[in-house]
């Protein structure tokens, strides 16, 4: 009835109608995703069904149709039989109206499907109109940022509450009115004018009429041009594939992207608050899920596959739980990913980082101690500091935990040291275990340890259902296949290539010697007449031609030396040459000249030793890899693959693996074909195959002596 009341009222209903418009204003965007998206899915679609063959329409009815004449007549694709329609099916000889509504009925049955699975991916060398108009319509959502999602959540829950009330107390805006009603009406008013007040006081607290307003202000801004769009979508595709995802109801399989947890763990997890008041970055669905998983398990294995954005969701526990008035964090990780970890934490979060590495961080330690935030340092500095108190260390976080999996090494024994002295610990690795689950075991000793007691070898073989039992509450994994719709296309090949007489003689007489290593590069020994090494320039050029970067790995250091003075002497003419980088250069300087590689516009090659460089560092830029020789242990492959093949990569990757044939590379293919098939059905997929792990498990040492042997037999040589 009085002025206090009016204006309360008042203040509501600016706070109301701000909701409102920051819904509506993201609404109309979100429609022009939409609007742009359809033609595009509607082409995909298209595609797909006039690539099905009509035969496949037996398999829908169970072989009940008679499909001769329909081919016959043209219509030899699903697509076709669609477009074709009633009628003219109808007029084919010997198809009748029967014939033509079951075949009617199972073509829309497979076109419904492909509708459900259709992807569509955004060329950014060949952008057309309609990608670029989803791209200029994403971009308007990705450059409001996560903000937005966050003022569009707090609107809806002001707007859905202050709606009712507002009604409630339309009496109480006017004196006249307010006299007019009934006692109880005046009351609820009253009551109303209250919770209003609660609400818009609240608000003010919160800074939401500020990011309302500022929100309205990002989201009615101009398109941008179809090159800033383009540009933007190729540094940031994520956030761009993370948002079409969402608005086209393309998620993926919510098992899938739950790992296939047991019912009562997804249950656990689901229910976990996740705050991101401290995120700079909109969380995929899979990766607010493993967040989650994290802090509702606390101890745990996050062993997504490469690519999947770890790192993210390990910022996204830490966000949350500075939130939660947490103030200190240790990460500890490989030198090489140092610059990586710090760059990924300022740029996604508003944490304080600092780093603990080289002669001063005894010094930088204390100064960690006493101010808080994300310290970063590595497996070896972490064994000169003193263990944390109970309770003092909000989270530790331990980057390619597999290097932790030996209890004997001294890293391990200060990882479990600092474990055990975390009431929170996360264990990151693409790679787990790679052929006994006495390593997973080790690991898994560390966070829980009546888990690991109860693992045993047997568990894998029960197969993935009993192994992910087992495991469900401290292991969490998810594939790129299973919930990265929009990667674009992986193609691997494997180039054999006969030894040139040079080759040859080098190679023999590496065998004669008994020196396995010295096998294994000697198809480089002697540059002049390599076969591989023409080969690895062919494919260079190649890519320069088409404009793509290329990265070059190999175990080897004096390979990258003899593959650099090939380039430098011409191959690469128009393709900068950068590294190699090796275990002996600095982690600021790798990361300085990744940084460099991807910065050149245009081709350009990377030299890289895959230990060094095939594990933490991120190489999107390169659409091309080359393996100059196979690995040891397939795993080495797969990580130096997915630092190109990883979320972020908006090019098909080209994968070429350079093999000598009829001696050691076809020797080493051979023997790791069964490790490779061990590692994808278990570690990967958590399922074993019909062998066992001793089967297969084959140390590098008694590989190499068997190998060795039995070259040397072959060839009739020995030392």
């Amino acid at each position: 009835m009085g002025q206090a009341e009016r204006q309360a009222i008042a203040r509501g209903r600016r706070l109301h109608a701000a909701a409102q418009a920051v819904r509506g204003d993201h609404a109309a965007a979100v429609e022009a995703v939409r609007a742009a998206l359809k033609p595009m899915h509607d082409a995909e679609v298209g595609r797909a069904l006039d690539a099905i063959p009509v035969a496949r329409l037996q398999d829908v009815t169970e072989g009940r149709l008679r499909l001769g004449n329909v081919e016959k007549s043209g219509l030899d694709t699903v697509g076709r039989v669609l477009e074709a329609g009633p009628y003219r099916l109808r007029q084919i000889p010997g198809v009748g109206q029967r014939t033509v509504d079951q075949m009617l009925a199972a073509a829309r049955r497979l076109a419904e499907a492909v509708h459900e699975t259709a992807a569509v991916h955004l060329d950014v060398d060949r952008p057309e109109p309609r990608s670029t108009a989803l791209v200029i319509a994403l971009h308007l959502l990705v450059e409001a940022g996560p903000d937005a999602r966050r003022a569009v959540d707090r609107a809806a829950e002001v707007s859905d509450g202050l709606g009712p009330l507002l009604a409630e107390a339309g009496p109480a805006a006017g004196r006249i009115r307010m006299l007019l009603s009934g006692r109880h009406k005046r009351a609820r008013a009253l009551a109303a004018v209250a919770g209003i007040r609660a609400l818009a006081d609240e608000a003010d607290r919160a800074g939401l009429p500020e990011l309302l307003a500022q929100t309205s202000v990002n989201l009615l801004r101009g398109p941008a041009s179809d090159v800033a769009a383009w540009v933007d979508f190729e540094s940031r595709s994520t956030e761009y594939y993370g948002l079409l995802a969402e608005i086209s109801g393309r998620q993926p399989d919510t098992a899938a992207a739950e790992g296939f947890l047991p019912d009562d763990v997804t249950e656990r997890v689901r229910t976990q608050q996740l705050d991101d008041t401290h995120l700079r970055v909109s969380l995929r669905g899979y990766q607010a899920f493993g967040a989650r998983f994290v802090l509702a398990q606390r101890k745990v294995i996050l062993g997504d596959e490469m690519g999947l954005g770890k790192t993210v969701e390990a910022i996204a526990v830490l966000a949350h739980l500075a939130a939660e008035g947490q103030s200190h964090f240790m990460v500890v990780c490989p030198a090489s990913v140092l610059v990586n970890w710090t760059r990924e934490i300022e740029a996604r979060s508003a944490l304080r980082v600092m780093v603990l590495h080289g002669p001063d961080r005894h010094d930088a330690f204390a100064d960690w101690k006493g101010r808080g935030g994300v310290a970063v340092t590595t497996f070896e500095a972490l064994r000169g500091f003193p263990e944390p108190g109970g309770g003092e260390v909000g989270l530790l976080v331990v980057d390619e935990a597999h290097s932790v999996k030996n209890p004997k090494a001294k890293r391990s024994q200060a990882v479990a040291l600092w474990a055990g002295h975390c009431e929170r610990a996360l264990f990151m690795t693409g790679t787990p275990m790679e052929n006994r689950v006495a390593e997973f075991r080790n690991l898994v000793g560390m966070l829980d340890p009546d888990i690991a007691d109860a693992l045993e070898e047997g568990d894998a073989l029960a197969g993935s259902v009993a192994f992910r039992a087992a495991v469900a509450p401290v292991y969490l994994r998810r594939n790129q296949v299973d919930v990265l719709t929009e990667l674009p296309s992986l193609q691997r090949t494997d180039e054999w290539e006969e030894l040139s007489a040079s080759d040859e003689q080098a190679y023999r007489e590496a065998v004669r010697a008994g020196n396995f290593m010295a096998m294994r590069r000697a198809a480089y020994l002697r540059p002049a007449e390599s076969a591989k090494l023409d080969r690895l320039r062919e494919i260079v050029r190649e890519a320069g031609e088409n404009g793509q970067k290329t990265v070059v790995f190999s175990y080897f250091k004096d390979v990258l030396g003899v593959v650099r003075d090939a380039l430098a002497a011409g191959a690469a003419e128009g393709a900068p040459t950068f590294g190699p980088l090796t275990g002996g250069v600095p982690p600021a300087r790798r990361q300085a000249v990744v940084d460099d590689f991807a910065g050149v516009a245009g081709p350009a090659v990377l030299l890289a030793q895959i230990q060094a460089a095939g594990v933490g560092l991120n190489l999107q830029a390169a659409s091309v890899v080359v393996l100059c020789e196979p690995q040891i242990k397939p795993t080495i492959e797969h990580q130096a693959v997915a630092r190109a093949h990883r979320m972020g990569q908006v090019r098909p990757v080209r994968v070429y693996r350079l093999l000598a044939t009829g001696g050691v590379d076809e020797r080493l293919v051979t023997m790791l074909e069964a490790k490779t098939r061990l590692f994808d059905a278990y570690a990967r997929r958590s399922a074993m195959a019909e062998a066992t792990p001793d089967a297969v498990d084959v140390s590098d040492v008694e590989l190499a002596r068997r190998i060795v042997e039995e070259e040397q037999a072959r060839l009739g040589v020995a030392e």
